[in-house]
């Protein structure tokens, strides 16, 4: 193996023993906690389908390409390739969507009564499921394209024009209005949840600093200064995920808008979009795990809070 191959191998075993272990360990504990302790918050419930669908993308590209740099090769056929591709896809679509989502509810909560997004404090938890399987359904009919043009190899070897190569499957797109089309759309549909996300954080700072100020010259209750920093620690851990998504996201798309300029990509920076297109599986979930008092405290991190502390906080937990 030479080095670009053995840092790409390390690279994606990093990131596959990371984030599959955690995020199917964020699943288990809001399982444990469903079923022994009360009813998921809201955005527990979130933070839960967020987690499926990073360990889904983890299973279907981190997973692959690890094996692929590792010198597997011929790891699907063609019916595998589709399912991995469409997965895949679905996971990725549903992962800004969540993320958007949880920054919308978080801004929701911590939004003053006199705001325009008081009401729908009582709207989302209300419509929740709705969204929610509103989201799975959406987001698998427009995938549905990409998977049927997936493929594990082609005849005599030879790639076609227009075809993304996965490493371990090709997606392939009749022409170059398809392929350009289909990465656009792509690309403008996390633009927009992005800057919706962008704008709930800055939101969301901006509330918190008004509080900060607030405190430092009124003397809280020593339960109002409990309810406040539970709702600062669940804001900060929100704005903290839209930050990393952002990031990370924001590298995987523009190297995407350089590749359509360009004859052939170098292999070095096509490795680089496909590691920042994953990583978020792996951070993800370790934000979650250390600011999340459902799912630390079944690691010790922290001691379980009184029942009646739980249930004053329970409103904004993240």
């Amino acid at each position: 193996m030479d080095t670009r191959a053995i840092f790409k191998a390390s690279g994606f075993l990093i990131l596959t023993v990371i984030s599959i272990p955690s995020n199917l360990f964020i699943c288990c504990a809001f399982l444990h906690t469903r079923l022994t302790e009360a009813k998921l918050t809201p955005a527990d419930v979130v933070l839960c389908h967020l987690a499926i669908a990073n360990v889904t993308s983890a299973f279907t590209r981190s997973f692959p390409q690890m094996l692929t740099a590792f010198g597997c090769r011929n790891l699907f056929d063609d019916f595998g390739c589709k399912l991995v591709v469409f997965f895949y896809r679905v996971s990725r679509s549903l992962s800004i969507n969540l993320t958007c989502l949880l920054s919308t509810y978080q801004a929701v909560l911590v939004s003053p009564a006199t705001s325009k997004l008081a009401p729908f404090k009582a709207r989302i938890p209300q419509y929740l499921w709705h969204l929610m399987a509103s989201f799975y359904i959406l987001y698998s009919a427009i995938n549905i394209n990409a998977a049927l043009n997936s493929f594990a190899s082609f005849p005599n070897n030879t790639i076609p024009p227009y075809t993304y190569n996965l490493q371990f499957c090709f997606v392939s797109y009749p022409d170059q209005i398809g392929f350009v089309s289909g990465g656009l759309a792509n690309f403008f549909t996390d633009l927009l949840f992005i800057v919706s996300m962008t704008a709930m954080s800055g939101y969301i700072l901006l509330l918190l600093y008004k509080h900060s100020k607030k405190v430092r010259s009124l003397r809280s209750s020593e339960s109002g200064q409990s309810g406040a920093r539970a709702e600062v620690k669940a804001s900060r851990a929100v704005v903290t995920l839209v930050s990393l998504y952002t990031v990370f996201f924001g590298v995987d798309n523009f190297i995407w808008l350089y590749s359509l300029t360009v004859v052939r990509v170098a292999p070095l920076l096509s490795d680089v979009r496909v590691f920042f297109a994953t990583i978020y599986t792996s951070v993800c979930p370790v934000v979650v795990i250390f600011t999340n008092p459902r799912v630390n405290s079944k690691l010790k991190f922290s001691k379980p809070e009184p029942l009646a502390s739980q249930t004053e906080n329970s409103k904004s937990n993240v």
